[in-house]
């Protein structure tokens, strides 16, 4: 069997990854918060995470792997946007319209995630199924001594958990000198949390023993993770940006909620995203959504090989010279591939990289090697979610829509090749190549990769093809 190793940031080491139950191998992937449409940010630990499956499902089996991914649907920035539409006077009560924007940033999410090849979970719950086992929780935490209520809200005692801290790295004492923390007259300490908050009659809420009101964002993945895969399980993912406070304080309450567990043994963070060199913002003007990239025709396919083609424990830029290259290598990839029926098995040196802390970056550099051997080259990009039979619509142009032509690219690809096919056959009796050069010049300059051999020429429309460019060449 295959040894994976993954960097754990609780031990802040490369370790050999041993599931607790081979036969049951539990990975936890902390999920959106489902108000607005995904950023690139939101789909890196997406893409990193449904690579690592598809790993651990080839290692330990495809039934023996159960991944959850949860949808947080109860937020305030949720509950703005139904305010929002209900002052614009939709119809419907607040909670209608809370379930109607959840349920339609589900859907575009889905839709977004599936167009960059991500496999769906075993598992999304969402929070609002959740919240008696939320409740039932907090409840423990207050006869256990580790949380208390005040004003109509329920606190985690951080100062009850001697190990707070250990995931990020700092005291508790550090964290209150160097961090923002909201200050309230009922907390004991700053940096406790809230597990429950109150709901006035403006906001949806679930009634508890501390009043009407609505869980702490933290206190949810606890409860999803506790109900799907038990008081210890195996791995626990999601960007860098949630190791403190929210997977912090995760640990917090789930390791005193249920002491004789381990919460998740390994912890598994990808690094930020940036835009030409620069952090992601709306304020810079370079804040994108995955929506914005496939309006403007960028394909689900190279955002994912541009997202693989870093180490995710590095920080990834985002450029549009990335982008492009992505696609002509995707673009030769496919048509290498094109008809081929791919081996029974990746090349064992993709594997090998996945299983060095998920190298997908070297997995990748393997397939450039591989242009030999298409069938193989096709097997092991299927196993990174390349090169799937679904994603390739993109390379077919839809020349509709553009004005002024008229013809068909493989007519005219045909007709052109002939043509090149007679100079050529002429120029091997004159000796004269000039004309044979010159309609290769202008083919290239239309998107068209021209390939000659002494069997033939082939012409193959590449992913810049200018059909204005090519059109004025018949």
């Amino acid at each position: 069997m295959v040894d994976i190793r993954l960097t754990n940031t609780k031990t802040r080491g490369k370790e050999v990854f041993a599931p607790i139950d081979p036969q049951n191998v539990r990975l936890y992937l902390c999920g959106p918060t489902v108000y607005d449409r995904a950023h690139l940010g939101n789909a890196r630990p997406v893409v990193v995470i449904d690579v690592l499956v598809r790993l651990l499902r080839h290692v330990f089996g495809a039934e023996h792997v159960n991944y959850v991914r949860n949808f947080t649907d109860v937020d305030d920035k949720i509950n703005a946007t139904a305010v929002a539409r209900k002052e614009r006077g939709a119809e419907g009560t607040l909670e209608d319209l809370i379930r109607e924007r959840t349920e339609e940033t589900i859907s575009w999410y889905h839709a977004d995630m599936d167009a960059l090849g991500a496999t769906r979970p075993d598992h999304e719950p969402r929070a609002t199924d959740f919240i008696p086992q939320m409740i039932e929780m907090i409840e423990g935490l207050i006869v256990s001594g580790h949380a208390y209520a005040a004003e109509g809200h329920v606190l985690f005692d951080v100062r009850s958990y001697p190990e707070y801290g250990r995931l990020s790295g700092r005291s508790v004492d550090d964290m209150i000198a160097g961090a923002r923390v909201e200050v309230a007259p009922f907390k004991r300490d700053p940096m406790d949390f809230v597990l429950w908050k109150p709901s006035d009659d403006g906001l949806p809420g679930w009634d508890s023993p501390w009043g009407k009101g609505r869980p702490g964002w933290h206190i949810e993945c606890s409860a999803m993770a506790y109900e799907l895969l038990g008081e210890s399980f195996d791995i626990h993912a999601g960007g860098i940006d949630l190791q403190f406070p929210h997977h912090e304080n995760e640990i917090a309450q789930s390791c005193c909620a249920h002491p004789h567990g381990d919460f998740a043994r390994t912890w598994l963070h990808n690094e930020m995203l940036q835009v030409e060199g620069k952090k992601m913002s709306k304020s810079l003007g370079n804040f994108f959504t995955v929506r914005d990239l496939l309006e403007k025709r960028v394909p689900g396919e190279v955002i994912r090989f541009v997202l693989l083609s870093t180490h995710y424990r590095k920080p990834m830029d985002w450029t549009g010279e990335k982008a492009q290259a992505a696609e002509d290598t995707l673009w030769e990839w496919r048509v290498l591939t094109k008809d081929v029926q791919p081996a029974a098995a990746p090349d064992p040196r993709v594997i090998e990289a996945l299983a060095d802390d998920l190298n997908t970056a070297g997995a990748i550099s393997v397939l450039y090697g591989l242009k030999d051997d298409p069938a193989l080259l096709l097997a092991s990009a299927r196993f990174l979610g390349l090169l799937e039979a679904d994603m390739g619509g993109w390379m077919q142009h839809d020349l509709t829509s553009i004005a002024n032509v008229n013809f068909s690219v493989e007519g005219a690809l045909e007709e052109l090749s002939i043509r090149l096919t007679d100079l050529r056959s002429a120029a091997m009796q004159t000796k004269d190549f000039s004309g044979v050069d010159a309609l290769k010049i202008a083919l290239t300059d239309a998107g068209i990769e021209v390939r000659m051999s002494k069997t033939g020429v082939e012409l193959l429309a590449g992913p810049r093809l200018d059909p204005a460019k090519l059109g004025a060449l018949l």
